[in-house]
């Protein structure tokens, strides 16, 4: 592995991160709000980065100066091999930090789930889901918002939109996070509506894809769009309004569909669907561009079938299994309150090995 300390590969960081500083200083910085975000977002990423190069820096200052005083004065040596460890450690931390990573790691995310195989019970499964992750956002302290969600008749999701967003710039966004959870999520349980107490299997299938502030750069064609409204509706379809407010955009060339109904006018609505959609073309822009990707971030769901699982949750025995990584873990309960660092953290830190074994 190349070593990123080393000072031709921090260089461009430390003049990154001087630039930044200067722009941040800058007054005229606020009249524009989204310049603002993006720039206050990168110097939160290099955050990290420059504290650790900094108590590198330090680190190795001290040991140098420890190594020529206890040429002269043995009872400096004893600290030598103290601060030749911690030069170690911190010369590793920022080999990490500086490590290949995922430029979306920042962004906030959209999050769609989809019930599939097992009917209501899929349903069920599917709004149990949603449920983790808008529990496991609170505990991060993200903010959640419901654009849309077709609710079925035992108060299950068929479908549902969702948008987590971080409260604060932060180099580990939402997506650096639940960046893996796209794919089929299988269940194994004794539905509501099974009178014989047989443990059913059924799936719903999540898809996210990061919501980058600069959306609005994604050009769409006004006259490849079909717009449809309609009256929003709630849980058992009983009326929430009596207007037409809820929005549904279809993009004709791709058949990309977007709804939604949580605003509370339709010019609100129609104005974050826009959002939603542009989010979609630009990931399939870039999965257009990136075959890799594409292989990757298309295989989330292909369909939402039983056999092609990404994890389990088992009830009967309380665990979650996630058949990409071997993860086990008997706490579904927990899980589905919103406590999924341990998976998550297995994820993250399979993907970080194998970015730095790709180097």
């Amino acid at each position: 592995m190349a070593d990123v300390t080393a000072p031709s590969a921090i260089d461009d960081i430390l003049a990154e991160h001087a630039g930044l500083e200067m722009q941040l200083s800058d007054p005229a910085l606020h009249n524009n709000p989204a310049e603002a975000r993006r720039v206050g977002k990168r110097f939160a990423e290099l955050a990290p980065i420059m504290s650790t190069y900094g108590k590198l820096r330090t680190a190795r200052e001290d040991l140098s100066a420890a190594r020529e005083l206890a040429a002269d004065d043995a009872s400096f040596a004893a600290e030598v091999p103290e601060l030749e460890t911690q030069v170690q450690e911190l010369e590793k931390a920022l080999t990490d930090l500086l490590a290949p990573r995922d430029p979306h790691d920042a962004d906030d995310v959209v999050l769609e789930v989809k019930s599939g195989e097992g009917g209501e019970e899929s349903a069920l499964f599917a709004s149990d889901l949603a449920r983790m992750y808008i529990r496991y956002a609170e505990r991060r302290g993200w903010k959640v918002e419901v654009l849309d969600a077709n609710i079925s008749d035992l108060g299950g999701y068929k479908e549902a939109t969702i948008t987590i967003k971080s409260r604060e710039p932060s180099r580990d966004g939402v997506w650096s996070r639940l960046k893996f959870e796209g794919g089929v999520h299988r269940v194994q349980r004794v539905p509501v509506t099974e009178s014989q107490g047989r443990i059913h299997t059924s799936a719903a299938g999540v898809l996210i894809y990061p919501e980058p502030d600069e959306v609005e750069q994604v050009q769409i064609d006004e006259g490849d769009l079909r717009i449809d409204v309609y009256r929003s509706s709630g849980k058992g379809g009983q009326g929430v309004n009596t207007t037409d407010s809820a929005v549904r955009i279809t993009h004709l060339p791709t058949g990309i569909v977007v709804t939604c109904q949580n605003e509370r006018s339709q010019l609100q609505n129609k104005i974050r669907a826009m959002q939603v959609l542009a989010a979609r073309l630009q990931l399939l822009a870039e999965e257009q561009a990136d075959a890799e990707a594409a292989a990757g971030r298309a295989s989330q769901i292909r369909t939402v079938d039983r056999s092609e699982r990404i994890r389990t949750y088992n009830f009967p025995e309380n665990r979650i299994t996630d058949h990409r990584i071997g993860f086990k873990a008997h706490n579904l309960d927990a899980v589905l309150d919103g406590d999924m660092d341990a998976v998550l953290d297995a994820l993250g830190e399979a993907d970080r090995a194998a970015r730095l074994a790709a180097e």
